[in-house]
């Protein structure tokens, strides 16, 4: 419960940064739906990929190793060790940085050349430079993990998306187009990496005890250690999802890519969930001595898990549910492809019922990163013969079927190596998650995004009868939707055991000294006991 009440504030500090940007970034967003094309936003959408793919070979690990490096410091009491932890990871990230940036520079116009995009060369050149801020960036976020000092991140997200937000419709506006979007894009990284590193050196860096010389390899050999499994396994499971969309774009066009982009923008909706429960997992996962506490972890596993799957199940069904009035209130229909696309993704956040999300933050948190490592190389292995495959066939492809099996991949490219991995925890740990409760959560979810999908459908359609605009309807409908999803889910799942009484109170208590927010969750928990007594006093309290 100790662990779980410092995940729940960490999370929390993480979620108020996480939906701050996010909620400014949308506005953005929407923004430059309108004001681009649909095909300079499918062009603008493409030239993020490479800097993106790129990222992934520049950490090495290292961030993670500082993070777990500074966590375990600090819980041990050797304070003045952290020092050289710190001026080690962020030298390398600097370094990695720049060097990957002024890569990615010089090889603009040959990716270009292979989107057969052309305009997408200066796109791609003027974004090599988030790559280097994102090393910044990357760095400070580590650190701030490692210190437990989630509210600094929230910080720096904010200004970055009051950045890009500013910055990137400003210049459309002033005409130039996905140019200007890029730019603002780029610039609002290094806005955001800037401030970070100051935020560390003020607040962290400065205080901080000197060991005597510093020895910069001596420093960084273990962390390598630590962080090579871990980079292998992070470029294959973050590289390969780009791959596909990168493979796809000469194949799908700007168009499709446009529909895509825009899809793929509402999957951020559930990063409200994702990023902060799995950031907050890695420190606590840290702290475990897994020789000596073999039950605690277990209990820790499954209990991340069905609480994660408490909340990002039910929303990842609510967005698929309402996929296309989400997106029809915004853009009225512009991007007509979009709505199916955002279903598709999102499916991937379904993996986290058996336990997606909590496996690389125990693995990493254990230490243990080459089984993190062979686990993606066993999904390497898998998503390779499809991206064969995906290459071998685009020539007689249309471009729908074409961005479909490209979006296929994704979903699968990740899936037998996080099989492997969550047997491999079970086998040596015997920790898993409780399938029973997983199969009651996403049997609750379900019914719930039929009932809502079918609710927005003939609302949209009775809406229109009353003359009302398509725009209000769309509104009406999705609102509709929504309501009907919130009261069937936060009813049917304790009904039928999938939220117990014990989970409300553990949620209760983790939750209960974040002032306001726990005043607001007690309106969802109080429902939930009602709905428990369908079941009667003894079952509910299982």
């Amino acid at each position: 419960m100790k662990m779980g009440k410092s995940s729940a504030t960490g999370s929390f500090q993480m979620l108020i940064g996480v939906v701050a940007s996010t909620v400014i970034m949308a506005l953005g967003t929407i923004v430059l739906g309108w004001l681009l094309s649909r095909d300079q936003l499918g062009l603008y959408g493409v030239a993020l990929i490479p800097s993106g793919i790129i990222n992934y070979f520049r950490d090495w690990g290292v961030n993670s190793a500082m993070t777990k490096q500074i966590a375990s410091l600090r819980a041990s009491g050797r304070q003045d060790e952290i020092h050289d932890v710190i001026v080690s990871g962020t030298v390398f990230e600097i370094i990695s940085g720049a060097v990957l940036s002024a890569i990615c520079f010089a090889v603009s116009g040959l990716l270009a050349s292979y989107l057969k995009m052309p305009e997408a060369s200066t796109l791609i050149a003027v974004m090599s430079l988030s790559i280097f801020a994102g090393a910044l960036m990357a760095a400070a976020g580590s650190i701030f993990i490692g210190f437990e000092k989630m509210e600094y991140n929230s910080i720096i997200l904010t200004l970055q998306a009051v950045a890009k937000t500013a910055i990137g419709p400003l210049l459309v506006v002033l005409g130039f187009g996905a140019l200007g979007a890029i730019t603002g894009a780029s610039v609002s990284a290094l806005v955001g990496a800037l401030v970070g590193i100051s935020i560390v050196y003020i607040v962290m860096f400065r205080p901080l005890e000197k060991t005597g010389k510093r020895d910069i390899r001596k420093t960084l050999k273990p962390m390598l250690s630590f962080g090579v499994p871990l980079m292998v396994s992070n470029i294959v499971i973050g590289v390969s999802p780009l791959l596909f969309a990168f493979l796809m774009a000469p194949i799908a066009g700007t168009s499709l890519m446009g529909d895509f982009y825009a899809a793929s923008y509402f999957t951020v909706l559930l990063t409200f969930f994702t990023i902060p429960i799995s950031t907050a997992l890695f420190p606590a996962f840290a702290k475990l001595d897994v020789q000596n506490e073999p039950e605690l972890l277990k209990t820790v596993f499954a209990s991340s898990v069905k609480y994660t799957s408490i909340l990002v199940v039910p929303a990842t069904m609510l967005v698929m549910a309402l996929s296309g009035p989400m997106i029809y209130t915004l853009w009225l229909g512009k991007f007509p492809n979009a709505p199916l696309f955002l279903s598709l993704i999102v499916i991937i956040n379904l993996y986290v019922v058996v336990g997606s999300l909590s496996l690389g933050a125990l693995l990493s948190g254990i230490g243990e990163t080459g089984k993190l490592m062979l686990q993606a190389l066993l999904s390497l292995s898998f998503s390779a013969p499809l991206l064969i495959i995906l290459i071998g066939f685009s020539g007689s492809l249309t471009p729908m079927v074409g961005a479909i099996i490209g979006i296929v991949g994704i979903l699968l490219c990740s899936l037998p190596g996080s099989i492997w991995g969550l047997f491999w925890i079970w086998r040596r740990f015997k920790a898993k998650a409780d399938f029973q409760v997983a199969a009651k959560i996403f049997f609750s979810s379900g019914v719930a995004a039929v009932a809502s999908y079918f609710t927005a459908s003939l609302a949209q359609t009775n809406l229109k009868v009353f003359g009302l605009s398509l725009w209000t309807s769309n509104i009406g409908s999705l609102l509709l939707g929504f309501v009907v999803f919130i009261v069937i889910y936060l009813g049917l799942a304790p009904a039928i055991g999938g939220i117990n009484q014990v989970d409300v109170d553990n949620m209760r208590s983790m939750f209960g000294g974040i002032g306001f927010v726990s005043r607001i969750l007690e309106i969802p928990l109080r429902f939930m006991e009602q709905a428990m007594k369908i079941r009667g006093p003894k079952k509910s309290q299982q």
